[in-house]
């Protein structure tokens, strides 16, 4: 028996499970609505990918000529921009390489930020536990989580899964889908310490070359088959590395990936360390984890399709706004597609709902969507858009005492106008598409095989 193991009892009426870009946000939109909130976190901190993954850099906020997505993720950038002193891009000065602009924050900041805005709004947090176990009785969910000695019992009406994986989801044996062949994970770092102008990039090339045929350097340690090496130290490797098929659906699958993370690491470290020029060469940054750009998507009440994000389809139930371009990492780099400046797709509320399942909503990067689609949805100023429609839905839920799939979406809508979200059908950004429901095919568009982009 182990003595120590504490078991705690607790209620509360949503339960967020996943810390991440999405589920902060829900958590602070349900709490601030007046749903007594529980966040539970697997690590010791708040913000996923943006923090304990590094990628730092939410996109897009704006489009070409307005914003397009604001609500309480824009509220926790703009103060942790004022935090760390580094003003925000000039957003209506057109990027002339992408649509609109990332904005860096500082990922130990943001991770300051969160946690302190979710602790003012009344949110509960859990650190170092995850879900082992779910159990729907009487209109109450029992979700159990567990950590280094503590059991916790937690009963709520609702539950949104931001978990990144859809582990709720899955565990409640609702559908999900995973790609045979899945976008590469990436170990986020940044190597200094030598002079990218002083190298001399012919002899590093043959360096380079003849360190891949000796096996020095191998596939995915440089996410670019046919581009020079020199790019890589000009950007310093900074998401530059590509952990082919990577999987976070387990603690198996995620250590297997840091471990093939750290291993590609060090032998570019090494390899870097003995090109001349580079012999003073420093590991100035390492993520702690590697962070996943895809694993499981939950099959919703709608899926979004490759034809409605090229289309910019206006759904119907459209919740917020979203924008980026196709962003397909594979083997051998990366497919990207861009849209026409003239469209801004939509998220509808069907992709946050498991198909077949009540009182679940689930946001973030496990959005009901095709693959193609799903290349462009999972970024973070998106996801935060998703938390924050999930969180409003689940505390009208509450209220309302009704499953939050039946919360009728106009109610929804005016929470999301209230918390000072930016809302299809009320903020009318975009123009109706004329292109079919269908749109066209991404594989034969692109003329790529299943090798490429393979959907289970």
């Amino acid at each position: 028996m182990n003595r120590t193991l504490k078991t705690y009892n607790e209620t509360a009426d949503v339960i967020v499970v996943g810390g991440g870009t999405a589920g902060v946000i829900a958590a602070i939109q349900a709490a601030r609505e007046g749903a007594k909130t529980v966040l539970v976190e697997m690590t010791g901190k708040l913000g996923g990918t943006m923090t304990t993954g590094l990628v730092s850099a939410p996109a897009y906020f704006y489009s070409r000529t307005r914003q397009i997505i604001k609500g309480i993720g824009w509220e926790l950038i703009l103060k942790s921009k004022k935090l760390d002193n580094i003003p925000l891009p000039d957003f209506l000065t057109p990027n002339p390489t992408r649509p609109s602009y990332h904005v860096p924050v500082s990922p130990h900041i943001y991770a300051l930020v969160a946690e302190d805005t979710c602790l003012k709004s009344g949110v509960a947090i859990h650190y170092h536990e995850i879900a082992v176990d779910i159990e729907d009785r009487e209109q109450e969910w029992i979700l159990t989580t567990a950590g280094k000695n503590v059991k916790r019992i937690i009963r709520a009406r609702e539950i949104i899964d931001c978990t990144g994986d859809a582990d709720i989801v899955g565990m409640l044996g609702l559908e999900r889908l995973k790609g045979e062949k899945r976008q590469p994970g990436t170990l986020i770092f940044k190597i200094g310490g030598y002079d990218v102008e002083a190298l001399d990039k012919e002899l590093i090339e043959k360096e380079y070359q003849k360190a891949l045929t000796e096996g020095k350097i191998q596939k995915g340690d440089y996410c670019f088959k046919d581009e020079p090496f020199i790019g890589f130290l000009n950007s310093g490797g900074f998401n530059q590395q590509h952990l082919i098929n990577a999987d976070s659906s387990s603690a198996t699958d995620q250590s297997d990936a840091d471990i093939k993370a750290h291993q590609s690491l060090l032998r570019l470290f090494n390899f870097i360390k003995q090109l001349p020029g580079c012999e003073q060469a420093t590991l100035d940054l390492m993520a702690d984890s590697a962070a996943m750009r895809e694993t499981w998507r939950i099959v919703g009440e709608e899926t979004v399709t490759y034809g409605d994000y090229m289309s910019g389809r206006k759904f119907d139930d459209a919740i917020a706004y979203t924008l980026y371009f196709i962003d397909v990492h594979h083997e051998d780099g990366i497919l990207h597609e861009f849209l026409s400046s003239d469209r801004i797709p939509t998220i509808p509320l069907g992709a946050l709902i498991p198909k077949g399942g009540s009182r679940i909503l689930a946001a973030g990067r496990c959005i009901s969507s095709d693959q193609a689609a799903f290349s462009a949805l999972r970024v973070e100023s998106s996801c935060m858009a998703m938390g924050q429609a999930a969180g409003a839905a689940a505390a009208l839920a509450v209220k309302m005492k009704v499953p939050s799939r039946d919360v009728p979406l106009a109610k929804i809508r005016a929470v999301l106008k209230k918390h000072d979200a930016i809302v299809p059908w009320i903020d009318d950004l975009t123009v109706q598409c004329s292109i079919p429901r269908a749109g066209r095919d991404f594989k034969k568009h692109h003329a790529i095989s299943d090798e490429i982009l393979a959907v289970k």
